[in-house]
């Protein structure tokens, strides 16, 4: 995976094969962030970054210059990565290993964005839960933004806060807001 932007821009950083994982495409990533970088001032925003896996989306923050950073994930491998990786950019990345679902229901971190990857093959269910959990907890800050990245498969457009949707490939992200 590579750095699109920010004070590592063009960054390599190899994730072990090993880990159970599917990294946001560049195209996609930087895509996104031209969105985010129309709306946002990086260095002052809080960003909650669920189901991190390799933690490309958290780097591409810290690199921009955002400071409070949390990355959570419920594999250890993953929480282990994106910490050692984290530490060796000077990143300040917080990771924290556990199930997404649980940490939405029992914290009370506010953030400026939430940033959402579950596996594409979790039921439709399940990616429903993410933005009533959110919602439901109250979890955004004021003029925050919940982002749910899915297949083109899933259609999330029918949920309550569900603002527009963008199409990359075969990635959709879904934008939620108060």
């Amino acid at each position: 995976m590579r750095i699109v932007s920010g004070k590592h821009k063009g960054r390599f950083i190899q994730a072990p094969k090993k880990l159970p994982v599917r990294p946001t495409t560049d195209m996609a990533k930087e895509a996104l962030f031209n969105i985010l970088n129309n709306t946002y001032y990086f260095e002052d925003l809080s960003v909650l970054d669920l189901f991190a896996g390799t933690g490309n989306i958290s780097y591409e923050f810290a690199s921009r210059g955002t400071q409070n950073l949390t990355a959570v994930d419920g594999n250890y491998g993953c929480v282990k990565f994106i910490a050692k990786t984290s530490e060796i950019l000077d990143f300040g990345i917080s990771a924290l290993k556990s199930d997404v679902f649980s940490f939405l229901e029992k914290t009370n971190l506010k953030s400026d964005i939430i940033f959402a990857d579950p596996p594409y093959d979790i039921n439709q269910t399940d990616f429903e839960k993410i933005p009533e959990l959110v919602f439901k907890n109250n979890l955004l800050l004021e003029e925050g933004v919940l982002i749910v990245e899915h297949s083109k498969h899933t259609n999330l457009s029918h949920l309550e806060h569900f603002t527009n949707d963008r199409k990359y490939g075969g990635s959709v992200f879904s934008f939620f807001e108060k």
